[in-house]
């Protein structure tokens, strides 16, 4: 197996020359990526002729597709009516993923709300079996969700906390944001021991074969004492921004696993996924 690379969304140069997403594929593929993550983080804005003419251009490519599913989505809120809303925002999600035939849909695990963590996780446990429920019925049982690891320490999904959700169903698959758990854990979750054990209990938790395919964000992230997450950096921006990607690139090559890495640097993201596949080849 081997490790798939692309940006989320369209990054500042691809913009300049294109207006339309249909033609981020061809332009992702010609400039040496393998895959891109269609952004639905501010809402379901595409229509189906949109989102199938992105599909068919992606095939032609050869790009792998996933899809983020809106940011609002809460999974720890007990409301009934924040479930409807949660479950309506995930399908509308898959079925834009559907027309597109992206196989993945990155979902937020949600904020604490200023409950215990445990009781957080337990209702987010419980709504995700609800709306995995309601995706089979409408007929998207074959799109994975994935589960994101957050950023900002008052918010649910840290990596145990989405492993966790990701064992109600053996078709869910993490998100592990590795920027995301840098920020969480004030720049501890760095460096080779550190990515040997994240990997490590992914493997334990979920089996070899569900981890070597996880998918992930990857990013440099500014992070603030207090809260964890503040923004998406460059790998350009000065300032000692991390995590550092290469050793998290050697750990990944040297267990011969086949993720896809998206990156979301902050404008960049077509070159910085670049950057990040060309040391990864040199790890091979």
């Amino acid at each position: 197996m081997s490790a798939k690379f692309g940006p989320a969304g369209n990054c500042d140069s691809f913009s300049k020359v294109h207006k339309s997403s249909a033609a981020a594929p061809r332009w992702i593929a010609d400039f040496g990526l393998d895959c891109y993550e269609y952004q639905c983080g501010k809402g379901i804005h595409v229509g189906e002729d949109s989102a199938r003419l992105v599909g068919c251009n992606a095939r032609a490519a050869g790009i792998t597709l996933s899809l983020h599913a809106p940011y609002f989505i809460n999974l720890a809120n007990p409301d009934p009516d924040s479930l409807q809303k949660t479950i309506g925002y995930i399908t509308a999600a898959c079925q834009v993923a559907d027309w597109m035939g992206a196989g993945r849909v990155v979902i937020h695990s949600g904020a604490l709300m200023r409950r215990p963590r445990r009781e957080a996780l337990d209702i987010a446990k419980k709504s995700l079996a609800e709306v995995i429920a309601a995706c089979d019925g409408q007929g998207y049982g074959h799109i994975a969700l994935c589960p994101e690891t957050m950023g900002k320490i008052n918010q649910l999904g840290d990596l145990d906390e989405v492993l966790e959700l990701c064992t109600l169903d053996g078709r869910l698959v993490p998100c592990i944001d590795f920027g995301h758990l840098y920020a969480r854990s004030l720049g501890a979750d760095d460096g080779p021991e550190a990515f040997s054990r994240m990997l490590d209990r992914v493997e334990e938790i979920l089996g070899p074969d569900r981890a070597s395919r996880f998918h992930s964000h990857f990013s440099h992230i500014e992070f603030t004492p207090n809260g964890g997450e503040k923004r998406h950096r460059t790998f350009d921006d000065d300032g000692g921004y991390g995590p550092d990607w290469a050793p998290l690139a050697a750990e990944v090559a040297r267990r011969g696993w086949g993720p896809t890495f998206i990156c979301e640097s902050a404008g960049t993201q077509a070159e910085d996924a670049l950057a990040m596949k060309g040391i990864y080849r040199d790890c091979l």
